[in-house]
């Protein structure tokens, strides 16, 4: 269920970002985790599943020791370490936004609409699970 909602959220991103990338525009010169390294290499399709399942690992690992240590600051800084990257989110869509034609704008502002009540379900959910998981013990 967690998967499928992480790909929802990310398919809900997807969008976005690709009505905010010209055409022929600038483009990563190594690709998203070194894909384009990994496609130079020719590899089999077991050696793509197989470094594709150790990059998640690592992104799964990379995330639980930021949590871990986000975990032990002080309320007052992770407030503001999340007003900030609201803050730089809002200041970027607005970037975004501006380069758009008026028809583009209003498609980008349907999908942001879209996200954040996706955004808010899975907080709704994850309420949900928490209340669920602590009524379980």
């Amino acid at each position: 269920m967690r998967k499928t909602l992480t790909a929802l959220l990310l398919a809900a991103a997807l969008p976005t970002v690709a009505m905010a990338m010209p055409e022929g525009g600038p483009r990563h010169e190594h690709g998203y985790g070194g894909a384009r390294m990994f496609k130079e290499l020719d590899l089999t399709r077991e050696q793509r599943q197989e470094i594709g399942k150790l990059m998640r690992e690592q992104m799964k690992s990379r995330h639980e020791i930021t949590q871990r240590y986000l975990g032990k600051l002080p309320a007052a800084e992770r407030k503001a370490m999340q007003d900030e990257l609201k803050a730089a989110e809002t200041k970027n869509h607005d970037a975004i936004r501006a380069q758009l034609k008026p028809e583009q704008q209003q498609a980008f502002d349907d999908l942001q609409k879209k996200l954040e009540e996706r955004r808010a379900e899975r907080a709704e959910f994850e309420a949900w699970k928490a209340e669920k998981d602590k009524k379980a013990q």
